[in-house]
């Protein structure tokens, strides 16, 4: 349009214009690929081995706070702290699977807190990878042939990525397990 053919040109007639230009000049979107599905969760490591709980079953990670031992328990529970009101038991999952943990420094160490229900446990672990995101069918059923016998019943299959697997664990089962919620000795 013309600055003379402008002044009688409508508002409208103008934002035609504008949008008819816009449209003409305008670079098409890059095409779009296919979505891929994502699993996601928290990474953490026992024993050298990598693990991830689903993204809901975490409430929280900590610091390993400082707790008060309860005595006639047995060894994985190391006692009971106060978070922010809240009585956490807190629980060392190299000890109760019976591996060794690959870290030795308690200021390494972090707490996953889970909550199911009533349960309320605080569980030790060597390292915390953050979140992780998986593609999901990179998932595979079977795949915890490898991995100690005391953990294989709380692994829900894994995940690949860059060439190493990451185990999903199964933090219900684990907090519904007789042997979990028997800590005292006897």
């Amino acid at each position: 349009m013309s600055a003379s053919s402008a002044k009688q040109a409508s508002p409208f007639d103008i934002l035609a214009d504008i949008v008819n230009r816009s449209v003409k000049y305008a670079a098409g979107l890059p095409a779009q690929d296919e979505a891929v599905e994502l699993w996601n969760g928290i990474g953490f490591t026992i024993a050298n081995t990598q693990f991830v709980a689903p993204m809901g079953s975490v409430s929280e990670i900590l610091h390993l706070p400082k707790y008060t031992s309860v005595p006639g328990v047995r060894n994985w529970m190391l006692g009971v702290a106060n978070v922010r009101g809240r009585l956490l038991p807190i629980m060392d999952l190299a000890l109760f699977f019976d591996v060794e943990s690959s870290s030795k420094k308690s200021r390494d160490k972090r707490v996953l807190i889970v909550e199911h229900g009533e349960i309320l446990s605080g569980f030790v672990v060597d390292s915390v990878h953050g979140m992780q995101y998986f593609s999901a069918d990179s998932f595979q059923k079977n795949a915890n042939s490898l991995l100690e016998k005391s953990i294989q019943p709380f692994i829900k299959g894994a995940f690949e990525k860059n060439n190493s697997q990451w185990n999903v664990f199964d933090t219900f089962t684990l907090t519904n397990n007789k042997k979990f919620l028997d800590v005292a000795v006897r």
